[in-house]
This record gives structure tokens, sequence and C-alpha cells, in this order.
């Protein structure tokens, strides 16, 4: 006797796949991280990250455009400045390189959600998230200071939303309160809420050019070992004011964000980061695995796992991929 239900039934053609399908995916869903550095007609290609490039603000707009044209919706910035001192002072430049492209871009594509990363390691001669005292700690307190002054320099170009992702503690009130009492109450705060200390970072920091000069992060960034920990920063930054919450990196901590998922009602954020794309890519270049199929599957984990929304190096080729499977 064969058993009355038969699952394939449902597996059988690729029109009733995709008209089952539990869950989707759409340029929509995808953030484009691109990194953005001083100076003009600038497209300088990351070595450990295949296709990624540091643009200025002039050349990003041709791929900004690229975007656009595949339906992406949004675009998350990082700056690379011409000096970097021990206090970031130049993430409060009005004329630095990410006010400068949030302008242009706005300009062009005034409908385009553009975010901008906030935190001091992009902009510090050290390297570090945070403010350093002399005895080589981070300093909580004035960091936090100092990032909400950046948050209204981004703010006032043009950005849309602001992404803390340095993991100071209490930064995401400091930022909602100094963008409300700057008249930007509409500006979004998005926060790194759960940022493990990974080893996935490393192409990054080359594109970022935001490496520390001594020691690590792990007095800032998470343990990857805990879990419970993230449901508590989580909820600190929602009681703060965030808009939208993430976790980062994505593919290892999947069970890290089905748990945020379930915990809040805001949407949820999670970050395919650097680490996760040179490895698809390095071995998709040696012809180990198909980077399209390898790529949509990862995304559709993510999403899987409870992701509105996915910042992704893949975004571009991803919404080009989803047109033709």
């Amino acid at each position: 006797m064969f058993p009355t239900e038969r699952p394939r039934r449902l597996r059988r053609t690729p029109a009733i796949r995709e008209l089952v399908r539990e869950t989707s995916l759409a340029p929509s869903d995808f953030i484009y991280p691109l990194f953005v550095r001083d100076g003009r007609g600038e497209r300088r290609p990351v070595a450990s990250m295949p296709g990624v490039f540091q643009f200025s603000p002039d050349t990003v707009l041709e791929e900004v455009d690229r975007a656009v044209a595949r339906g992406i919706k949004s675009v998350l910035l990082f700056g690379i400045p011409a000096y970097k001192d021990a206090r970031g002072s130049a993430a409060l430049d009005p004329e630095g390189p990410v006010p400068a492209a949030v302008r242009r871009i706005k300009d062009r594509h005034p409908e385009l959600v553009v975010m901008c990363d906030l935190c001091l390691c992009d902009y510090t001669d050290h390297g570090h998230c945070g403010l350093v005292t002399p005895a080589g700690e981070i300093d909580n307190d004035s960091s936090i200071d100092q990032l909400a002054q950046a948050a209204v320099v981004f703010a006032e170009a043009g950005a849309d939303v602001i992404a803390p992702s340095d993991m100071m503690d209490g930064r995401v009130g400091a930022i909602r309160r100094r963008l409300d009492q700057n008249g930007r109450v509409g500006t979004l705060v998005m926060s790194y809420a759960a940022k493990y200390a990974s080893s996935f970072y490393g192409p990054f920091r080359e594109a970022a050019e935001s490496a520390p000069a001594f020691g690590d992060r792990r007095s800032y960034q998470m343990d990857p070992g805990n879990a419970r920990e993230a449901l508590r920063e989580v909820r600190l930054d929602v009681e703060e004011g965030a808009d939208i919450v993430m976790v980062k990196p994505a593919l290892p901590y999947l069970d890290v964000l089905r748990r945020v998922r379930d915990a809040v009602d805001l949407p949820v954020a999670a970050y395919q980061v650097s680490g996760e794309y040179s490895m698809i890519k390095a071995a998709a270049q040696r012809g180990w695995l198909s980077e399209p199929a390898v790529v949509l599957e990862t995304l559709y984990a993510i999403r899987r796992a409870g992701a509105d929304l996915i910042l992704t190096y893949f975004a571009v080729d991803a919404a080009a991929w989803l047109d033709q499977a």
C-alpha cells in the first residue's frame, strides 16, 4: 500500500514549486553595502572580495544606478576618510566621503533608502570602534557622544537610516536623543544589536581599512558562544528606540536570528558578512560550486530563519539570478 499523502506532487514542476514556496526572496529584501572613500574618480578593487570596490562619491553613483536598475531599494554606506586620528574626527566632517555620497545619491535617487553605517573604526588611527583611554581601554561614554554627533552629520546630509555598529552600551538611546534634538525625528536607527566578535570579518577590514592597530574587539563585540546575551542586547536597543535590529554575521548565527525574530516585533535584519561572501567567491572561482545556486540557497536560509532584510554584497547579482530562476 502506498501512503495517501504524496508530498512529491507539490514538487513536480517549476511552476508548482514556485506556487507553493513557503519562503520568498525579492530584490527589495536586500541592502547593498558600499565602500566610499575620499577623492574623485576612484574605483579601487578589494583583493579579498572579488567584485567589491572602494568608490569615491562621484563613482559610487554608477554602482548605485546598477543596483537600482535591478530593483534594489536600499544601500548601506561605509566611509574611508583621507585622514584618521585618535578621536575619529573625520566622522564629524560634513564634507567627508559618506555625507558627500549621501547627497549625490539622494539627489539622483530620492526614493532610494540610504543607510549610513556608524562606527569609529573606519575613522580612528587605532582602528577600534570607540575612543581609547591612555590605559588602552574603550571609553564607552565618550565614544557614544562622538557617535551621536556623527549621526547628526549623516542625517543632515540626507541619510534615511543611521546604523550604529560599534556595540557601545547605550549608544542607540544617545543617537536617538541627539537626532530628535536636531529635528531629525524621522531618521531611523537600525541597530547592529547582536554583533559577534567573528572571524568572518577579515575581508571587510581590508575593504574599510579598519583593522585594529592593537588588541581585538572582544571586549565590546559579543562572544560567539552566547545566544541569550543576544536577546538581552536586542531588548536594550529596542527599549532605547531602535527601529530595526540586526544580527551579524548571518549564516553562523541563524539560531540567534530565529530567536531574535521570535522575541521582537520590529523588522529584523541579518548581515551576510565579508567572510561569507569571500568563501563563496573563492570556491566558485575554483569551480567547486555554482555561485548563483549557493548564493540563493544561503539567502533563502537567512530569510527562512527570520530575516526581513538581508545585507549582502551579492545584492545586485542575486537580484539578477532571481530573475533567471
